[in-house]
């Protein structure tokens, strides 16, 4: 008798169920959806910031054809191999020169996700890449979107890879749940977990106001790898910067001491230096 899909170990998931669990009374997420196919799950919530108010959907693709991490880089992955979705947010209550810290707070709580859902030990390279030793296994993108003159819009996306293989990940220096021994590779139980850790920790965060000194820049801090090491920033425009990364600021801004100084960088690209010997 043939599956009703190609890959069993790899089965769908069913928005029904994940639904039933997570849209409840009060929650945040009021609609999640399930969909086989997306060119950019950010593309198309991105969309509906604009024709509606729409806050706290979720829109999860079971593979992605175009979707694009920081840097205009490319995701992709196999059919049901990752996790890859976007949500809808409206942080109506914070000001818009605090929505930085939201792909830094995503970060956080995918680490802490990897660890206590799937034991895997994950951290954060600054600024919201989530990693295994110096291997990529999550990327997280936020975007304000364009929402025409209705109330304020960020689409939050993320990329978790589960179950590739190291011949389906896009480079050599990536990862998955996998590869990594993990205690559950289940999508289900995954999306589950991280999408009840994301409302809790956002939630905290739009009480306080957005004020990552409640508790979010330390948990941050703690999580992010990238302090205390020598580190190389390239950036868009410029020279690399090569220095100690020391600190986070208020904006969630990388403060890295180098030649001529302490300087802080809002984007870029961070590499993790081998310490000399």
């Amino acid at each position: 008798m043939p599956s009703m899909y190609g890959d069993l170990a790899r089965p769908p998931l069913h928005a029904a169920a994940l639904k039933h669990s997570l849209v409840t009374s009060g929650s945040l997420w009021t609609e999640v959806l399930v969909v086989d196919v997306s060119s950019s799950t950010n593309a198309e919530l991105a969309r509906r910031a604009r024709t509606s108010d729409d806050n706290g959907v979720v829109l999860i693709a079971e593979h992605q054809t175009a979707g694009r991490g920081r840097l205009d880089r490319t995701w992709i992955a196999p059919p049901r191999s990752g996790l890859t979705f976007s949500a809808l947010l409206r942080p109506y209550d914070v000001d818009v020169a605090r929505w930085s810290w939201i792909p830094l707070l995503a970060g956080v709580v995918v680490a802490a996700t990897v660890r206590e859902t799937a034991n895997v030990q994950a951290d954060v390279k600054w600024p919201n890449d989530v990693i295994v030793g110096d291997r990529k296994m999550a990327g997280v993108l936020a975007q304000r979107a364009d929402t025409g003159g209705r109330q304020p819009a960020v689409v939050l996306g993320i990329g978790l890879n589960v179950s590739q293989r190291d011949d389906e990940l896009p480079l050599p220096t990536a990862t998955s749940l996998a590869l990594e021994g993990a205690a559950t590779t289940d999508r289900a139980v995954l999306v589950r977990s991280l999408l009840r850790n994301l409302e809790r920790v956002y939630d905290n965060w739009l009480r306080t106001g957005g004020d990552p000194q409640h508790g979010l820049h330390d948990a941050y801090t703690a999580a992010c790898t990238s302090l205390g090491r020598q580190v190389r920033v390239d950036v868009a425009e410029g020279d690399a910067v090569t220095g100690l990364a020391v600190g986070v600021d208020e904006h969630g801004r990388l403060l890295v001491n180098g030649a001529h100084g302490q300087q802080a960088f809002g984007a870029g690209d961070v590499v993790h230096l081998r310490a000399s010997t």
